[in-house]
């Protein structure tokens, strides 16, 4: 591990109760000295309240196994946070009806989870089907005129369309068809909606690159 990297961990861990900041400490340091399907259900739970922790959690989640790894060769923790994912994914709909706020951290999530977990410096297939799932429900019409689900589908798909697009890019294309279609749609979409897909369409089509002209015009757009 490179050095200084648990203490960027640290300030993640502040917004915990002492007792739940003293697990994810040792689980850190020390995963085989506590119940790591424990920590993960902590960490997924934290997640989905938390729209802050679930941008950066997985990095966490990618340290307690780096260190799972190489102090027990195990993947205890891992399967325990992939099972979890794989419950919240399953009742996604029944999460989106309940809080639009909890249904926006779980994609977040599992973006981050998908972008920081690698498999022999690959991303994991296993969650590749379920992110475009997501981003799926994100481009339906009814998500398409709540700006919450809008900027969440396009902030993912700057993190990780790309490594998307290579895992599939058929579903990608798919994925495109509905995002035009929805800026098409005459109704229900606010101005700053229609901006931010203009703006992953562009982005998408110059090789997932902002190119000069689009950061001078969107970034001067949204700040107006």
């Amino acid at each position: 591990m490179v050095m200084g990297e648990p203490r960027r961990e640290e300030y993640k861990i502040q917004s915990f109760d002492a007792e739940t900041q003293q697990l994810l400490k040792t689980a850190l340091k020390d995963p085989g000295a506590v119940d790591l399907d424990k920590v993960a259900n902590v960490i997924v739970d934290h997640s989905l309240q938390d729209c802050v922790f679930s941008k950066e959690a997985g990095r966490m989640c990618y340290a307690i196994i780096q260190a799972e790894s190489k102090q027990a060769g195990q993947s205890v923790f891992r399967r325990g946070l992939l099972n979890r994912l794989q419950q919240e994914y399953q009742a996604r709909e029944q999460l989106r009806a309940r809080s639009l706020q909890g249904w926006v951290c779980y994609v977040t999530f599992i973006c981050n989870v998908f972008d920081y977990l690698r498999v022999n410096n690959m991303p994991m297939m296993a969650l590749v089907n379920p992110v475009y799932d997501c981003l799926f429900r994100l481009a339906q019409p009814d998500s398409l005129s709540k700006e919450e689900e809008v900027d969440c589908l396009v902030l993912q798909l700057h993190r990780v369309g790309e490594q998307l697009e290579k895992m599939n890019g058929q579903r990608m294309d798919e994925l495109f068809v509905l995002i035009r279609d929805g800026f098409l749609l005459p109704t229900g979409l606010s101005s700053l909606a229609q901006l931010l897909l203009l703006e992953i369409i562009e982005f998408r089509a110059a090789g997932w690159k902002t190119t000069p002209a689009a950061q001078k015009y969107y970034y001067s757009e949204v700040s107006d």
